[in-house]
């Protein structure tokens, strides 16, 4: 007699019976079909692929490319179907995923191929077409972590091999598409038929991998116009690749040979050259148009505080007078913060600024009055204000630091010619591997969940269930304003996930598996297993890591 389990299908919007053992597959095929395929499916808030079996009670919800889970899913396996695709069309070459660009889009080189032609692009999106209309499946397996290495090295992929080697493990997790073997930090779709909106350009040295957008999977974005920012990917890709760690495996080679100090020098003199270099742009622009306000623009957790405060040591050496305003201090208190689609604060919205009270500020310290500036309690959710008023004199540079800088709502009441626009983000350098790029948002992320946690008094189901309405804030007040700035900054340090695991670790391992946020928990707990810890001891009290973890010499 078939034994049959009760299990909850949150998209049924209730209870069904399935035989034991029934893969989710199945399960998905009692659900009114919707306009695109679920991909995964979350099986008590933890993702799943969908030949997953069932063998006791459990809570399912399936998930298609509209959620965060579900795009994540279908990047995931579109980056191993041009794998294969590359491994057939250019034998022999190695194809790297760099970075990614525009919304939801990759650009990708093939390692050999100086330039790619458009002929060679539409070959390969052909071959893609192919694979996709022969619904191949994919299939994942746990064996020896020594046949893993040996079928690794069988396909040239010594960057496997170096992550493999860093983090020991008795048996890994292998993915096989045809004759492709792979592996990615998280699930996958049960086939390349799966994947079937994407387009191939030719772009720079390489293409550009066109994905459906998460808000309109019908749409892709082929256009890509973000010069300023491929040109910051590009900058720091090459530095790291010079300095010897392109990928996480390098990384963690260099820390267990005992070189963690000797990256952290690196990368914080890097930093410090980079500052110099914008502060001397600035004086600059000081002389030739009368610049007198920077403006610094960037995503949650992209380090604007820390580089206003390190760009005013640079001003300062230059002779100039640097001051700090943060727009996060003219928020409005709390209850008058306007609410988002899901009816939470909507703290990225421009209006959740108290723009008259700011713009009067500025006027008033234009004109070289003292001004007494407020304080935002993060805690209380109220304003407060400062005992010492601010002024301007002839030599000052004001620096204002916020989400909303770029935006030209933000000051109109500034003359063109006094600003001065950055935009600074965690563009995230060192891969996990050549295919399996490092998401800017996961790295932001983890600095958000140590910040929040020692500083704000959130914890990490406090800061995971905001994390996507944040993220759709920036879609909208953010990134469409970033290609405005004068100049980009890259805030990331390429040890700091590594300097980060131990503290969002246990923050994560707080979160309990009652609560959506347990799937996003665990996939960052997943993530952390893969870098070698490196302790804070040797990081300069001025680092813009110290903004995250403490023991920064800055006062925010």
């Amino acid at each position: 007699m078939t034994n049959i389990i009760e299990i909850i299908c949150e998209n049924l919007g209730g209870k069904v019976e399935v035989p034991m053992g029934t893969p989710l597959s199945e399960v998905a095929k009692r659900v009114a079909p919707g306009p695109y395929p679920f991909l995964a499916a979350l099986v008590n808030n933890r993702i799943k692929e969908l030949y997953y079996k069932i063998y006791t009670p459990v809570s399912v919800r399936f998930v298609d490319i509209t959620s965060f889970s579900g795009i994540r899913v279908y990047q995931r396996t579109s980056w191993f179907i041009l794998q294969k695709a590359v491994r057939d069309l250019f034998p022999g070459k190695t194809l790297h995923i760099r970075h990614s660009m525009g919304q939801n889009g990759f650009y990708c080189e093939v390692e050999g191929i100086d330039e790619f032609s458009h002929e060679q692009a539409a070959a390969l999106e052909g071959r893609m077409r192919y694979l996709v209309a022969q619904d191949l499946p994919i299939s994942r397996m746990k064996i020896l972590t020594s046949e893993v290495r040996a079928r690794y090295a069988a396909q040239g992929l010594t960057d496997k091999i170096a992550l493999l080697d860093t983090r020991p493990r008795l048996y890994s997790d292998l993915y096989t598409l045809g004759d492709t073997d792979g592996y990615f930090y998280g699930a996958l779709a049960p086939s390349t038929g799966f994947i079937d909106r994407f387009g191939i350009e030719p772009y720079y040295n390489g293409f550009y991998l066109a994905l459906p957008l998460r808000t309109a999977p019908d749409r892709l974005n082929t256009n890509v116009e973000q010069e300023k920012m491929f040109g910051i990917f590009q900058e720091y890709q090459s530095w790291v690749r010079i300095m010897g760690v392109p990928t996480v495996g390098a990384v963690n080679s260099k820390v267990l040979a005992g070189d963690a100090g000797g990256m952290i020098k690196l990368a914080e003199a890097f930093h410090e050259r980079k500052f110099a270099w914008v502060a001397d742009t600035i004086y600059d622009a000081n002389i030739s148009r009368g610049v007198r306000m920077v403006l610094i623009s960037g995503p949650s957790s992209s380090g604007k505080t820390t580089s206003a405060k390190r760009l005013g040591i640079q001003l300062g050496v230059l002779g100039l007078h640097p001051v700090l305003i943060s727009l996060d201090d003219y928020f409005v208190d709390r209850e008058k913060t306007p609410r988002d689609a899901d009816g939470n604060y909507d703290y990225e919205a421009l209006e959740a600024i108290d723009l008259g009270l700011f713009n009067d500020h500025l006027c008033r310290l234009m004109r070289g009055e003292s001004v007494d500036i407020p304080r935002y309690d993060f805690i209380t959710g109220r304003r407060t204000w400062h005992k010492n008023p601010l002024t301007l004199d002839e030599r000052s540079i004001l620096i204002v630091e916020g989400i909303h800088g770029l935006n030209p709502r933000l000051t109109p009441s500034v003359p063109e010619a006094q600003k001065f626009r950055i935009y600074i983000s965690c563009f995230t350098s060192v891969a996990m591997d050549n295919l399996s790029r490092i998401a800017t948002t996961d790295n932001r992320l983890l600095r958000r969940l140590t910040r929040d946690y020692t500083q704000r008094g959130a914890d990490a189901v406090a800061t995971l269930s905001r994390w996507g309405s944040v993220r759709r804030g920036e879609e909208k007040h953010i990134f469409p304003y970033q290609e405005n700035a004068d100049v980009m900054l890259n805030s990331s340090l390429f040890y700091e996930i590594s300097v980060l695991r131990p503290y969002a670790e246990k923050i994560l391992r707080e979160v309990p598996d009652t609560v959506p946020e347990y799937d996003e928990a665990r996939r960052m707990l997943k993530f952390l297993k893969n870098f070698t810890p490196i302790p804070p001891d040797e990081i300069p009290p001025t680092s813009i890591i110290r903004e995250f973890i403490g023991g920064s010499s800055f006062k925010y």
